[in-house]
C-alpha cells in the first residue's frame, strides 16, 4: 500500500503525514476530502505504542521573571522561547494516527503561577463549534482545549482544566486512575482565549495554591493535553491514550520537568457567608423577611497533601433542586449529591466498586440530554451497593434539608496512603432527632495501579436516642493489566436488635479492551446488612452479573458509521435460599454515527417474583405474583452539537400481568454560546389488571450566561403522580474567583389546589485566601 502526502495545517503552512493511498487516486487536504481520508486512514495500522509513548513525551518547564498578560495571546517573548509539545495523536476516530489539526503547547511558570499557552490552529476558525459559555460546560458539544496535571507523579490522581473558544470553564478532580472523576470540584485558576486567523490561543493561569503536590527542590509532574475538533469529532492527545479510555485516564500523562522552588501556598482559606430568606403566607405575594443567617467554611493545608475543612451552620440553598425520577419498581431510587461540601475529595469515601464507566461516558456524551427515568432502574446498573452516600447526611428521605450545625472533614494523601476522616452533627428535624454521623477511609496504593482500603463509618442519634449503626469494610482493586482489572469488597454493619446476616461482599472481573468489554461479578447483601450512612436498593439477595460487548468499527464504511456495539448483559438475583427472585437479560445493538449521533434497539426479558404487593402508583397495586416481561426498545440521540438536537426513546411490552408503553422525547436548543434550552417530556402508559394510570414527566432546564462569571439558570418540572409544578431559579455572579453573589427562587405549586411553597433566597460568599 503506498502512501500520499496530506496536508495538515500548522503555524500557517502545510505538514505532510502519510496517509494510505486508495486506488490509486490520490487524496489532499481540506474538508472536502476528509471523508475519503478518514475511510483511507481506517486501512492503517496504529503506529503508536500506547505502552511506551509516554515515556516519550517529556516537557521542560520554562521559569519566567516577566509578567505573563493573560489576554489570550501567546505573544510574549518568553513563549517563543519555551519548549513546544505538539505533534498530537488522535484517540478518536483513527486511533493513533495524527491530529488533523497541529496544536502547539508552552508551559511557564513562576512563584505563584503555573502557565498553560495553546495555539490550535485550524484552516477554517469560523468553524470551530462553541454552544456553552457557562461554568462546567458541556465539554462534548464543542471545540475544547484541556490539560491534566497529575502533582504527585503518582499516575492515579490530579487535576483536570478545559476551556473552549469562548474562553468557558470546565475543571475536575480525578482519583485512582479515573475510577472516579469529580467533575463538581471547582478550583482558581484564570483563563482568556483568543480567535485569530489562524485558529484559536488559550493562555491558561493556574496558581500553586490551588494543587496539592509534595514540597521538594524540583517537581515532577505528569501533564497531558487534549485537543477536541468537533466538527470532525476528533480527540487528540500529546500523550496518545487509547480511544476506549478516557483523558481522565492519567496513566498515559507524559512529564512535566524542571520545576523548581514551588511553594504550593494558600494554607488557611476561609468563606464567610450570609443569607436571607424570604417565604410568604398562603396568599401573601409580597411576603417579610423570615429568616436572616450566616456561617463560615474553613480550608486549612496540613503538611502538604492533606486538607481540613471545617464548617459551622453549613448553608446549601443555593444547590440545584434534584432532577425528578419516575419510579415503576419496587426499590428507592437514586440520586446524586450536588452539595459542595461533600463533593471536594469525594473520591476518598468511594467503597467498593468503581463507578460505570459506560453510564459516566453516556452522561458526557449527551449531557442535558440524559434523563436518569429512560434507563430502566432494574437494568443495566452496576451499583449494588454505596456503603458511603453523603446524602444521609442533611437531607431527609424525600429530599427535605435537615440543619448541619457544624464538623470537620481531613482528606488528601501522605506519601502512598490516601487518607479521609469526617465528623459532623446534624440538628433536629420534625421528628428526627439530632445526629452525629463519622466516617474513616484509609487506602494504601500498590504496585503500579492498584489499591487496597478499609472503611469505618459510624451514625448515632442524640437526645436521648440509643439508636446507633455502625459499618465497616475492605475493598481491593487490583489492576492486572491496562485494560483489565479485578474489584472485592467486604462489609459488615451493626444495629440494634438485628441478629441475621449483617454482611455484604463482592468480586468482580473487568476486561476493557479496544474490540471487547466483559464484565462478570458476584455479590452478596445479607437480609439484616443494614448501611443507614449509605445506599443499597435491594437487600437478603445474591446477584450474579455478565456482560459482553464488542465494539466493531468498520473500515468499509468509516466515513460514515464509527462504531457498531453489540452488547449482552444478563443479572440474576436469588434469595438466601438460593430461590431466583429477579432475572434481567437484554441484547442490544448500538450504532454511532462519525457525528457523534447515536442509534440503538434491542430486547430487554426479565423475570420478577415479588413475595409481597406494592404501590406502583398512589391508584394502583401490584400483587404478589411471579411476571415475566418482554420488552422492545428503541432509542436514539441526534448531534449533541447541532444547535438543534432531538432525542428520544420508545419502550413497549408486558409489564406486571398487564403492558406498558413509554416514551421519552427531549430537545436541546442553542443560540449562540450564552443560551441553552432542553425540554424534555417522558410519558409511560400503564394498564395492569388492578387498574390503569398514565404518568407524565415534564423537565425544562434554561442556562442564560451574561459572561463566563454570570448566570442564570432555571430548573422547572411537572409530575402528574404528585400533581405539582417545581420551579428552581438561580442567579449566580461569581464576584471574585470561589467567591459568589446567589439569587435563588424556588417555588412549588400544586395542580388542585392545596398548600404552595415558595421561597427567595439571598447568598453572599467571598472567599479569604492566606
Amino acid at each position: 500500500m503506498r502512501a500520499v502526502q496530506l496536508p495538515v495545517q500548522r503555524s500557517g503552512a502545510a505538514v505532510p503525514v502519510a496517509i494510505p493511498r486508495l486506488g490509486g487516486a490520490t487524496i489532499r487536504g481540506g474538508l472536502a476530502g476528509l471523508c475519503l481520508v478518514m475511510a483511507a486512514a481506517a486501512f492503517a495500522q496504529t503506529p503508536v505504542d500506547f505502552d511506551t509513548a509516554r515515556f516519550e513525551r517529556r516537557l521542560p518547564a520554562t521559569r519566567t521573571t516577566t509578567e505573563i498578560v493573560l489576554d489570550g495571546v501567546v505573544s510574549e517573548a518568553e513563549w517563543s522561547e519555551a519548549p513546544v509539545a505538539s505533534s498530537f495523536i488522535q484517540g478518536n476516530p483513527f486511533e493513533g494516527m495524527p491530529a488533523t489539526y497541529s496544536t502547539e503547547v508552552r508551559v511557564l511558570y513562576d512563584d505563584e503561577f503555573l502557565y498553560v499557552g495553546a495555539k490550535a490552529f485550524d484552516d477554517d476558525p469560523s468553524a470551530a463549534i462553541v454552544n456553552d459559555m457557562s461554568r462546567d460546560f458541556s465539554t462534548r458539544a464543542g471545540d475544547i482545549f484541556g490539560v491534566v496535571v497529575d502533582t504527585f507523579h503518582d499516575r492515579r490522581n490530579g487535576y483536570m482544566f478545559e476551556t473552549n473558544p469562548a474562553g468557558a470553564k470546565f475543571d475536575g478532580q480525578i482519583f485512582n486512575e479515573g475510577r472516579e472523576f469529580n467533575r463538581d470540584w471547582d478550583g482558581v485558576w484564570f483563563v482568556e482565549t483568543r480567535t485569530t486567523a489562524e485558529g484559536w490561543e488559550i493562555e491558561m493561569a493556574i496558581p500553586f495554591r490551588t494543587l496539592r503536590f509534595r514540597e521538594s527542590p524540583e517537581q515532577v509532574w505528569g501533564i497531558n493535553f487534549l485537543r477536541r475538533v468537533r466538527r470532525l469529532n476528533e480527540d487528540s492527545f500529546w500523550a496518545p491514550i487509547p480511544r476506549f479510555f478516557n483523558f481522565a485516564r492519567i496513566s498515559y500523562s507524559g512529564t512535566l520537568e524542571g520545576l523548581r522552588g514551588l511553594v504550593s501556598g494558600g494554607r488557611f482559606k476561609v468563606t464567610p457567608y450570609a443569607s436571607a430568606t424570604s417565604q410568604p403566607d398562603e396568599g401573601d405575594e409580597a411576603g417579610a423577611l423570615d429568616h436572616v443567617t450566616g456561617g463560615v467554611d474553613a480550608k486549612i493545608l496540613v503538611g502538604t497533601g492533606l486538607n481540613l475543612d471545617l464548617t459551622a451552620n453549613t448553608d446549601f440553598s443555593q444547590v440545584e433542586a434534584d432532577v425528578q425520577q419516575v419510579n415503576l419498581t419496587r426499590f428507592s431510587l437514586f440520586f446524586p449529591e450536588k452539595r459542595d461540601f461533600f463533593i471536594e475529595n469525594s473520591g476518598i469515601f468511594r467503597f467498593g466498586v468503581p463507578s460505570d464507566s459506560r453510564i459516566s461516558q453516556f452522561r458526557a456524551d449527551f449531557g442535558q440530554a440524559f434523563n436518569p427515568s429512560v434507563m430502566r432502574a432494574t437494568q443495566s446498573r452496576g451499583d449494588d451497593l454505596y456503603l458511603f452516600f453523603s446524602r444521609r447526611i442533611g437531607l431527609s428521605e424525600d429530599g427535605v434539608p435537615i440543619p448541619v450545625l457544624g464538623g470537620g472533614r481531613l482528606t488528601g494523601r501522605a506519601g502512598a496512603w490516601e487518607l479521609g476522616a469526617m465528623n459532623l452533627q446534624t440538628g433536629e428535624h420534625d421528628l428526627t432527632p439530632t445526629e452525629n454521623f463519622s466516617a474513616v477511609r484509609v487506602r494504601r496504593n500498590v504496585g503500579a495501579n492498584s489499591d487496597v482500603g478499609a472503611i469505618f463509618l459510624n451514625r448515632e442519634s442524640g437526645s436521648g436516642s440509643d439508636h446507633f449503626n455502625r459499618s465497616a469494610g475492605a475493598d481491593a482493586n487490583i489492576r492486572l493489566t491496562p485494560e483489565m482489572e479485578l474489584n472485592s469488597y467486604w462489609a459488615r454493619t451493626a444495629s440494634p436488635g438485628r441478629t441475621g446476616d449483617q454482611n455484604a461482599g463482592r468480586f468482580a472481573a473487568n476486561y476493557d479492551g479496544r474490540l471487547w468489554q466483559l464484565r462478570a461479578a458476584w455479590s452478596h447483601l445479607g437480609e439484616d446488612f443494614n448501611p443507614e450512612m449509605g445506599f443499597a436498593p435491594r437487600l437478603g439477595v445474591r446477584r450474579i452479573l455478565g456482560y459482553v460487548g464488542y465494539h466493531y468499527r468498520p473500515e468499509w464504511w468509516s466515513d460514515f458509521l464509527r462504531e457498531f456495539n453489540p452488547h449482552f448483559e444478563f443479572n440474576d438475583y436469588v434469595d438466601m435460599r438460593g430461590n431466583l427472585v429477579s432475572r434481567y437479560t437484554n441484547m442490544h445493538f448500538a450504532f454511532r454515527h462519525q457525528t457523534g449521533a447515536m442509534l440503538e434497539f434491542g430486547y430487554n426479558h426479565s423475570l420478577e417474583n415479588t413475595a409481597s404487593a406494592f404501590d406502583i402508583h398512589p391508584t394502583t397495586v401490584v400483587p404478589a405474583g411471579d411476571y415475566e416481561h418482554e420488552e422492545g426498545f428503541v432509542m436514539f440521540f441526534s448531534d449533541p452539537s447541532r444547535p438543534l438536537s432531538l432525542n428520544g426513546r420508545y419502550d413497549w411490552g408486558p409489564f406486571y400481568g398487564g403492558d406498558r408503553t413509554a416514551l421519552n422525547l427531549s430537545t436541546v436548543v442553542r443560540i449562540e454560546p450564552r443560551f441553552t434550552a432542553y425540554a424534555g417530556w417522558t410519558r409511560n402508559d400503564i394498564e395492569l389488571p388492578g387498574g390503569a394510570f398514565v404518568a407524565d414527566l415534564l423537565t425544562v432546564r434554561v442556562t442564560h450566561t451574561f459572561t463566563t462569571r454570570m448566570f442564570l439558570r432555571a430548573l422547572i418540572q411537572y409530575n402528574s403522580i404528585t400533581e405539582e409544578w417545581d420551579t428552581n431559579i438561580r442567579f449566580n455572579l461569581i464576584h471574585r474567583p470561589l467567591s459568589d453573589f446567589f439569587i435563588v427562587l424556588n417555588d412549588r405549586r400544586h395542580v388542585l389546589g392545596g398548600p404552595n411553597d415558595r421561597a427567595l433566597i439571598a447568598k453572599y460568599t467571598v472567599l479569604v485566601d492566606f
